[in-house]
């Protein structure tokens, strides 16, 4: 464990010793702590009651999962946040592990940026999705999607590929596609995690 000027513990729980000393050593550098683990069976093994701070988990590991770790941890007394990590743009996965509150859920390569404010995010107790300048008052970015891109978003977010919403609605897979665009582009969502991250948060609603 690496000493810090927080007073909280990032864990990194990764089967790749390549992406925890990476980790370990940018968040290092940034100013936490950090204890890394191989499985998620070690950390269950090793995690105290007493133990603050979140942890960051990859979803496909050997054993144990990353969403498996994330519903043990439901129960535990830390109850420490959860942060999802995957090489894979899995939006079932996503869904599932928002709504089991994750507080986000990253694609890898990772975005340093992003994996620090959703560290921070997850230190500060706040919702996934709110930084801390934002609060519930703040409108809704989804106020600016027509009703056909709310549409497009819910399917999307249900898992459906462009064909199948496609079919669902009555429009071709290129128009699903369009609208699918807007809908990040208005959202600010990089990809399909975000964007189900950002309706999981209530920001894909009116």
């Amino acid at each position: 464990m690496n000493s810090s000027t927080h007073h909280q513990t990032v864990f990194i729980v990764d089967d790749d010793a390549s992406v925890r000393d990476a980790l370990s050593l940018l968040l290092s550098l940034r100013g936490y702590a950090t204890a890394v683990f191989a499985c998620a069976e070690d950390f269950l093994r090793a995690l105290m009651p007493h133990w603050r701070g979140c942890v960051i988990v990859d979803i496909r590991m050997p054993g144990m999962s990353g969403l498996d770790m994330q519903s043990a941890l439901a129960g535990h007394p830390s109850r420490l946040p959860v942060i999802i990590i995957t090489g894979h743009g899995d939006v079932a996965a996503a869904r599932q592990a928002l709504k089991a509150h994750a507080v986000d859920f990253l694609e890898k390569p990772l975005d340093d940026d992003r994996l620090v404010q959703a560290i921070e995010n997850a230190l500060r107790g706040l919702p996934m999705n709110m930084t801390a300048g934002e609060g519930p008052g703040t409108r809704p970015r989804s106020a600016t999607l027509s009703a056909r891109e709310r549409e497009v978003m819910a399917l999307v977010v249900e898992g459906l590929d462009n064909r199948s919403l496609g079919a669902r609605l009555g429009i071709s897979p290129r128009t699903v596609e369009v609208h699918k665009s807007r809908v990040m582009t208005k959202l600010g969502a990089r990809n399909l995690a975000e964007l189900i991250r950002i309706a999981q948060a209530g920001g894909g609603t009116t």
